[in-house]
């Protein structure tokens, strides 16, 4: 994909998306790994933020356990906000001793770990939205995930593309109206450089299988199932906020 046809085809379906999602005068808070999902949402809204004056942060949470790699993950995120101007804050959890605090999974410890760090720096910076970079193939494997883990109706929804993550403060995806390989896309259109976390190579966890090796599968037999696995979930999504809105 080329620099023109990504910006024909993409950047305005990307625009649009966000902005039923960000408003002026909304403060935004991303959560930045420096992984290239982050890359691209926190370049992205530091590009419309200009466009739709909102004011835009970034968060990167250090979950302790990947030593010298996560510091240096850290550093890059520093000099990527400095680089750009972007309010740059980092936080520091333990996930391996929430893991056995709450009695979770190592997983599922750093994931709650990490929202209650967003949730925490989104009210001491007086954010209004707090931006994640899950993306549409995301999607389809979070649906997917839930049906290996045994899930009800509400679980083939997936990634909600907004939802409330404390008083005054909302999650919000612009990246799920677009694909892994268009995130790839926008970072060479930009030439823009992210770190890469060796845990996601690791196919032990099961969203690494079914991305690596269940979806590649399930593709020979139907190539659009990414997008229909997603289109599935936004449309029960509907379904569920208009069932809600009449209760």
């Amino acid at each position: 994909m080329t620099k023109k046809s990504f910006s024909a085809s993409v950047l305005p379906r990307m625009r649009a998306f966000a902005s039923r999602l960000i408003k002026r005068g909304d403060s935004v808070l991303v959560g930045f790994s420096g992984g290239p999902d982050s890359v691209c949402l926190l370049h992205f809204l530091n590009y419309l933020s200009k466009e739709k004056h909102f004011e835009l942060a970034a968060l990167h949470v250090n979950h302790s356990l990947r030593g010298a790699d996560a510091l240096a993950d850290q550093k890059f995120c520093k000099a990527f906000c400095t680089q750009w101007g972007i309010t740059f804050f980092t936080q520091k959890i333990a996930a391996r001793q929430l893991a056995k605090k709450w009695d979770l999974s190592l997983e599922h410890a750093a994931r709650k770990g990490r929202y209650q760090a967003l949730a925490d720096v989104a009210k001491k910076w007086g954010a209004t939205k707090v931006a994640l970079g899950h993306h549409l193939d995301d999607q389809s494997e979070t649906v997917l995930l839930n049906i290996l883990r045994g899930t009800k109706a509400k679980g083939l929804c997936g990634i909600p593309v907004r939802r409330p993550l404390a008083a005054g403060v909302e999650i919000v995806r612009p990246l799920l109206c677009i694909t892994r390989a268009e995130v790839e896309a926008y970072l060479a259109s930009n030439e823009l450089s992210c770190v890469t976390d060796q845990t996601n190579a690791d196919d032990a966890y099961t969203r690494n299988w079914i991305r690596h090796r269940l979806l590649p599968f399930m593709e020979e037999k139907q190539p659009q199932i990414r997008a229909h696995l997603s289109g599935m979930a936004q449309e029960l999504q509907a379904l569920f906020e208009e069932k809600n809105a009449h209760e």
